[in-house]
């Protein structure tokens, strides 16, 4: 497997108009395949505004509607493979926050389906309830692309290492991470939960966002962000839309792993007795 990879990070403002977002998508797409980035990222939800009253209309069928045929044409066009963010998929009358992986013929190499549903209410600053219109998905997602390893979470998925543990157990280098904090959280837990889940597994976390728009129903964080597992930024968006670039090493696990070897340090022989002593499922 190659150890230098240049990602790209397109952090886009998301109107509401379908077709103008993935227009900007595609020549964001083309833009970094340009400049030489063989992994190329869109935001959750890049097709629609993130907004419960939205999902429904946006959202398609796996095979029948236009984002995924776009996106894969763009894919193959450019030669690059794309965590396509993430869009409302319906299937069986039901709507999942899934995100897409096109490997660099075009082909859907994977989905992730959003695991934990974002329902949160902070007095006084905001309430979401993702279940009101979504429905969650009940599987991990790690994707060999054959010159890296790559593990998908969205969003509020970040919050669970459990699942982290296990992508990482799976062989997981870099974990994408499509997300849409907003002015509440972002500012507090952004940063600090992708440095947190990067230096706890020792693997490279890219976290992208939508572009802020102070006029939207839900006002994304912005601050699309790379992190190395020593928890090193590696680069880092403002809030404007733009496309960040970020050249990794995966060699810089290893370096990680044998500076501070936790994880093979870790005694599952003692968690699992430890849960089933306290009667917690692990």
């Amino acid at each position: 497997m190659e150890k230098s990879i240049r990602l790209s990070l397109c952090q886009m403002k998301v109107t509401d108009d379908k077709e103008s977002n993935l227009h900007k998508a595609v020549g964001m797409i083309e833009k970094s395949a340009l400049n030489n980035s063989r992994i190329v990222m869109l935001p959750e939800m890049f097709n629609c505004p993130y907004d419960n009253s939205k999902f429904r209309e946006y959202a398609e069928e796996e095979e029948a509607g236009p984002t995924v045929t776009t996106i894969s044409r763009a894919a193959e066009d450019f030669g690059v493979h794309i965590v396509a963010g993430s869009i409302p998929e319906l299937d069986s009358g039901k709507i999942y926050n899934t995100c897409y992986i096109f490997g660099d013929k075009g082909e859907i190499i994977g989905k992730h389906r959003k695991m934990h549903l974002f329902d949160i209410n902070v007095p006084g600053s905001i309430v979401f309830r993702e279940s009101d219109t979504l429905t969650a998905g009940d599987s991990l997602t790690v994707i060999d692309t054959g010159f890296c390893k790559l593990g998908v979470a969205i969003c509020y998925d970040v919050r669970f290492p459990e699942i982290f543990r296990l992508m990482v157990s799976k062989g997981a280098q870099i974990i994408a991470i499509p997300a849409a904090f907003n002015m509440t959280t972002g500012p507090l837990h952004w940063e600090l939960l992708m440095r947190a889940r990067a230096v706890d597994y020792q693997v490279f976390v890219a976290a992208i966002s939508p572009a802020r728009d102070e006029n939207a129903s839900y006002i994304a964080y912005g601050n699309s962000i790379v992190v190395g597992p020593w928890a090193d930024i590696a680069a880092r968006a403002g809030h404007e839309e733009c496309i960040l670039y970020a050249d990794i090493d995966l060699g810089d696990i290893e370096k990680a792993g044998r500076k501070l070897p936790v994880l093979a340090h870790k005694r599952d022989d003692v968690y699992e007795v430890l849960y089933k002593k306290d009667g917690v499922k692990p």
